[in-house]
Order: structure tokens, then C-alpha cells, then sequence
């Protein structure tokens, strides 16, 4: 009876994924939400995050970073971060691993925006502060182009006052990192500030897709920035209205996965969206079998993985689900 049963569940898995196959891989070691996580060295990483399982007195927030091997489906612990930190940018570039920004415990908050810019050292096996942005910011989203990394939108401090959510204001920042020389320049700011979007880069250009802004709600735009002559330019705009959501290419399409809503009582997106440059057409590619926001989302090895989030909109019901999605 056990086998009918796992056959009918993974069945009933498969056919409620339209045109991808959804594959369930091993649980995250903690479940955790607001994360971007990178491809480093052939594994997915995964620092710090929120969860709601985790205790309010150290913020529901974690140090902790978890890695996966695809080779052997496993996670396992690595150096974890000075401090517990969510919305933090993770990106690998040039053989290096940084983390940018994101939200301490600080000031007496547990919604600090930093200004750090963290690296792994391989050597130590530790994580060292390395640079400091030119002003704090979290929940913001990157992309790596001719090896530099691109930090665009997300929010900072409105005042001096930088303790919780509400002391920060959605920017249209956009900075490039060099990794070789530790240093930060302004580059040409976003159309509109925003955040909670999600970023990649698409057809040699970065795309910046979706988000929200605290005033404003969910946003569907969708912009590009052309490294050549520095200019963005606004794309067709995704069929709905999105933020929290992770994206990622594969196929040459653009991917996008879940993301919430806090209209009606609030939810989270079951809709998958694909996107292709040939025909300037999203098109929807089934259901996602475990709706998430504040996921993340990475290419790796002729497939997208689909990592953590929340099943409900907010600080709730934080998932440790890991899926492969292969297009058919």
C-alpha cells in the first residue's frame, strides 16, 4: 500500500506542473524565507534568512549558512555569518562569494539596514567584512555583468533612525561592486524605486523584474539595462503584479516563481511565468506545487532549483521545501 501511495503522490506532483517537471529534493536543514541564494563551486548557498520557526528574541533570523550538493541531494552547515542576518544579496562573481547588505539586529531593532559587504574566505573558512556600501541597504537584488556586480533597487534608512522596517524608504539605487578593488560607483538609478523584486540577466542585459513599493503596492514592470550604452528601458510588463517572487533563465526564457499579495487577507502567487525575448510573450507554465514567496530561485546543471519561502503571506508557516524543475 506504502508504494501505491508514493506512486499516486508523486504522480498527482508531476501533473500539477503543467509543462515542467517538478522533482522534490531533500529539505533544507532550517526552513527559511527572504534569501538569495547563489551558485558557488557547483553548490547552491543559502545565507542567513527568516523563519518563522525561529525564536523572536534573536529576531527569527539565522547565521546560518547551508549548503547543498546536487551530486548526492544533501545539505550540510557552512562558516556561518558574523550575526543573523535576512534580506541579505548573495552573489557569487570571479571565483569569490559576497554577501551584500541586508537587515541586522542593531540600534534596537531587528530591522537594521547594513552597509556591510561581507566575503567567505576559503582559506580561514570564515566570513570577513571586507567593504562597506556606500550607504546601507536591504532587500535589495543583483546581477553579475563583465564581472562586476550590479546592486539595484530595494530600501535604506529614511532618517538617522535605522532600527526597524519602517525607518526605511524604497530606493532606485543602482551601484556597481568591483570585486577586484573592493570599491562601489553609482551607476544610472532604476525608473522607480522599489523592491522585492527579482533580478537576471537575460539576453547579455540585466532585467529587474516585478517588486513593490511600500506606498504602491505590487508591481508587473519589468526593466532592462543595456551594459553598453547604460541605459534601461522598460519590457512587457508580466501578466500580473508581483513582488517577493524569485526568477531565474534557463532555455533562454525567463523564469518567475511565486511571490505575495496582501490585498483580502493576502496570499502568495500559484502561477508560474515564463518569458521569451523571440516573441515579447509571457506565457503561464502550469501551477507551482508548493506556492512560496521570499524563495529563491537558481539555474544550475539544465535546471532551475526552487529553494525555500513561506507558504503564507508575511512571517509565516517558513518552508525548508527544495525542488528541480526541468523544462519539458
Amino acid at each position: 500500500m506504502k508504494s501505491i501511495c508514493l506512486f499516486i503522490c508523486v504522480l498527482s506532483f508531476q501533473l500539477m506542473a503543467g509543462s515542467l517537471n517538478w522533482q522534490r529534493k531533500a529539505d533544507l536543514l532550517m526552513p527559511v524565507q527572504e534569501i538569495y541564494p547563489a551558485v558557488f563551486q557547483g553548490e547552491i548557498y543559502v545565507a542567513g534568512g527568516l523563519s518563522s520557526e525561529l525564536p523572536k528574541q534573536q529576531g527569527q533570523m539565522t547565521a546560518q549558512v547551508q549548503i547543498y550538493n546536487p551530486k548526492t541531494n544533501t545539505w550540510r552547515y557552512g562558516p556561518a555569518l558574523p550575526e543573523g542576518r535576512h534580506h541579505g544579496q548573495l552573489v557569487a562573481v570571479n571565483d569569490q562569494l559576497f554577501l551584500f547588505g541586508g537587515f541586522i539586529q542593531a540600534n534596537g531593532g531587528n530591522w537594521s539596514a547594513s552597509a556591510d559587504v561581507l566575503q567567505l574566505d576559503l582559506d580561514q573558512q570564515r566570513w570577513l567584512k571586507v567593504a562597506s556600501l556606500p550607504a546601507p541597504l536591504s532587500e535589495t537584488v543583483s546581477w553579475v555583468l563583465d564581472h562586476k556586480v550590479h546592486l539595484i533597487s530595494g530600501r535604506s534608512p529614511a532618517t538617522k533612525a535605522n532600527a526597524q522596517w519602517h525607518d526605511q524608504a524604497d530606493v532606485a539605487t543602482h551601484w556597481i561592486f568591483d570585486p577586484k578593488l573592493l570599491k562601489t560607483e553609482v551607476a544610472p538609478a532604476l525608473p522607480e524605486a522599489k523592491n522585492s523584486a527579482a533580478a537576471v540577466v537575460f539576453n547579455e542585459a540585466g532585467y529587474l523584474v516585478g517588486g513593490r513599493q511600500v506606498k504602491g503596492g505590487n508591481k508587473a514592470g519589468v526593466h532592462s539595462f543595456n551594459p553598453k550604452n547604460q541605459q534601461w528601458a522598460a519590457q512587457k510588463a508580466m501578466p500580473e503584479a508581483q513582488a517577493g517572487l524569485a526568477a531565474a533563465v534557463l532555455n533562454q526564457q525567463l523564469w518567475v516563481f511565486g511571490g505575495e499579495f496582501f490585498q483580502q487577507g493576502g496570499g502568495v502567487f500559484h502561477k508560474v511565468w515564463s518569458y521569451s525575448a523571440a516573441d515579447n510573450n509571457w506565457q503561464q507554465q502550469g501551477e507551482m506545487p508548493v506556492p512560496r514567496h521570499g524563495l529563491g530561485a537558481v539555474a544550475l546543471d539544465d535546471a532551475i532549483y526552487v529553494i525555500g519561502g513561506a507558504t503564507a503571506a508575511g512571517l509565516k508557516q517558513t518552508s525548508a521545501v527544495l525542488e528541480r524543475v526541468i523544462i519539458k
